[in-house]
């Protein structure tokens, strides 16, 4: 790749890790309380209120399960982005994961909620990543 495509991957890579960092640990309160400025749940009371409305047709304890694998597949595959680390799994893997997010979203919300918040956008990202032929600045290349 060229130096453009080098930065542009990084940059994508970066991003979408953030992105999917930054969501995760919300839900964990690491950012600040439910209410706080700039924080969609705070808790995770908070975010299984919502993950229940987009799982409505799950009893609550299995809808749990389900927030909960989805929320640590999301913090550890938002680092193996950041990092560079097996970069094409991780990316497959945020693109189904925030795929079937979108597709829970839109059944439960109606289709204006994850466009409005760009999932569809994000998940297009990471499938879109996950087909470059190189990571550079990465683990994945540090170990070739």
């Amino acid at each position: 790749m060229n130096i453009k495509q080098d930065l542009i991957q990084l940059f994508l890579r970066v991003a979408l890790g953030a992105s999917y960092l930054c969501a995760g640990l919300d839900r964990f309160g690491v950012w600040g309380p439910p209410g706080a400025p700039n924080i969609g749940w705070g808790d995770w009371q908070h975010f299984m209120q919502y993950a229940h409305k987009l799982m409505f047709f799950l009893p609550y304890s299995v809808a749990e399960i389900f927030a909960a694998l989805a929320s640590g597949l999301e913090i550890l595959f938002a680092v193996m982005l950041i990092a560079g680390f097996w970069t094409r799994w991780a990316a497959i893997g945020s693109g189904v994961l925030l795929l079937g997010f979108a597709l829970a979203m839109t059944v439960a919300l109606g289709v204006a909620a994850p466009l409005n918040y760009s999932v569809f956008t994000a998940s297009a990202g990471s499938f879109l990543l996950s087909t470059l032929p190189a990571y550079r600045w990465s683990v994945d290349q540090l170990r070739r």
